[in-house]
């Protein structure tokens, strides 16, 4: 008797241990409904994102991008918002009801002169037009095709839970985010999940750089060059002036820092003293307060140089952002999903594609196979310079996390002709499928796990400090909505 009951005992708690496993392998799988709308999209998703490839649009001007992406979220539900924060690009796209919220980043903007055909070797469309060299064709049609598989399964599971698309423009210098979170777009937001194109599959992991951009204009006084130059006072000197100094200065300051320029206006005529001239700064530093420093002293050099040359100079601060501020807790959850959906598997005419980029860049075929693996969450990488994105202030507002898929080419530059090749692909189109997918199942847990939820925000208020208080870089100023004008 006592044996029977053992044994009944011992099947009931194997029949228990599996259904329990059972329900935690269905929580944690790629059998729902929000991956099965995924895999039946491929063409819905590869016709957008080249939709918006084949029409590059510079930032604060993605007119016909901004509305294509609007366009798909109202045809699904969503509640769309334009024209936020004075950007009349900019939108808000919200489904659901109830806590917690979650935000999905999305970015749309292309970059000048690099323009390039869905070629392995280098073919401009229209030499000198713009193209999609960082992806972001894949990255605001990954966001939103995340966020719609989000709503199929709250809608499926009469889920309570909000999901917001932010459209985010002008990331490429004009720092759309910024303007979002100044004007309290992103209050009210429990979390934000974010991705990029990338060469390869991972959590990102580094801080990136805070940025100031500036733009110095000189003023000085027309003569002719030949006939009358004592009369003249050259703003190009001025300019020049300035330069030289900047480079000077360059020895002096962390080696983390970043100082670049480029001279916008230098003149008309070699025969006229320049009375107008115009040079662009980005200004990058790891660290906030050390940026600060290096502006005051750049703005110095300005205030000299003008003084030597006799011209009179102006500063504009264009855009600012702050370095990143992930969320480990957010990054651990990611990582999960990410090593769930795997990397990207080319059929045969994307491999032949990929190989030929490879070979192009002289770099061996074994490259590829970081298009296929999924890195290891790594510990956060304090930066040693590099690149700024506006998501650092939304990422000091509400605990964030971001990672990236291959849609470029492994050993592919950054803001290459080779990546807008591949981001207008089928490659591109599968790189931006597995990142909805991951946007979906960690929406999922977080929606499933308050706990996870709270987790994430008590780290991100213990890390963050209580004394910390939000003051943008690029001060009180409106939006710079011609900044890539040209004039």
């Amino acid at each position: 008797m006592k044996r029977t009951v053992y044994i009944s005992a011992l099947c009931l708690l194997v029949v228990s241990s599996g259904a329990y496993a059972q329900k935690k392998k269905k929580a944690g799988s790629l059998d729902n409904v929000s991956i099965t709308y995924l895999n039946n999209s491929f063409g819905t998703y590869d016709k957008l994102q080249k939709q918006i490839w084949s029409t590059p649009e510079l930032g604060f001007l993605e007119e016909k991008s901004s509305k294509t992406l609007q366009d798909h979220l109202k045809s699904q539900g969503f509640q769309v918002e334009v024209g936020v924060a004075q950007m009349p690009t900019a939108f808000v796209a919200t489904y659901g009801s109830g806590s917690p919220v979650i935000g999905i980043l999305a970015e749309f903007d292309a970059l000048p002169g690099l323009s390039q055909d869905t070629v392995p070797y280098q073919k401009p469309l229209a030499e000198g037009t713009n193209g999609h060299a960082c992806g972001h064709n894949n990255f605001g049609v990954g966001s939103v095709a995340g966020a719609v598989a989000i709503k199929e399964w709250l809608d499926a599971g009469k889920h309570a839970g909000t999901i917001k698309v932010f459209g985010t423009p002008a990331e490429e210098g004009g720092g759309g985010k910024v303007y979002m979170v100044r004007d309290g777009y992103f209050k009210g937001v429990d979390i934000v999940l974010d991705w990029h194109p990338a060469t390869g599959n991972g959590v990102s992991v580094g801080t990136g750089t805070a940025i100031q951009m500036i733009d110095y204009t000189f003023k000085g006084i027309a003569a002719h060059a030949a006939g009358s130059p004592d009369k003249g006072r050259s703003a190009l000197d001025g300019v020049e002036a300035f330069d030289y100094m900047v480079n000077l200065l360059r020895e002096h300051v962390p080696f983390s820092s970043r100082i670049h320029y480029v001279i916008t206006n230098g003149g008309e005529a070699p025969n006229v003293v320049p009375e107008y001239a115009k040079v662009s700064y980005y200004i990058r530093s790891p660290q906030r307060k050390v940026l600060e420093d290096l502006v005051t002293w750049v703005n110095a050099a300005a205030e000299g140089a003008a003084k030597g040359t006799q011209t009179t100079v102006s500063s504009e601060v264009i855009a600012g952002f702050y370095e990143v501020f992930y969320n480990h807790t957010l990054q651990k959850l990611v990582q999960q999903q990410l090593e769930l959906v795997g990397g990207i598997k080319y059929d045969e005419r994307e491999r032949a594609f990929a190989e030929a980029i490879v070979k192009g860049l002289g770099n061996d075929l074994s490259t590829l196979k970081a298009a296929e693996e999924v890195r290891p969450l790594a510990e956060e990488r304090p930066s040693t310079g590099g690149g700024s994105s506006d998501v650092g202030d939304v990422s000091w507002n509400v605990p964030t996390a971001s990672f990236g898929t291959a849609v470029f080419v492994p050993g592919s530059a950054g803001h290459s002709w080779q990546n807008v090749a591949s981001g207008g692909t089928t490659i591109g189109t599968k790189g931006l499928l597995n990142a909805a997918k991951v946007f979906a199942l960690s929406a999922i847990e977080l929606y499933s796990n308050p706990k996870l939820v709270e987790e994430a925000k008590k780290e991100f208020e213990e890390r963050r400090g209580k004394d910390f208080k939000y003051v943008p870089l690029l001060g009180d100023r409106a939006p710079a909505l011609d900044y890539r004008v040209k004039k």
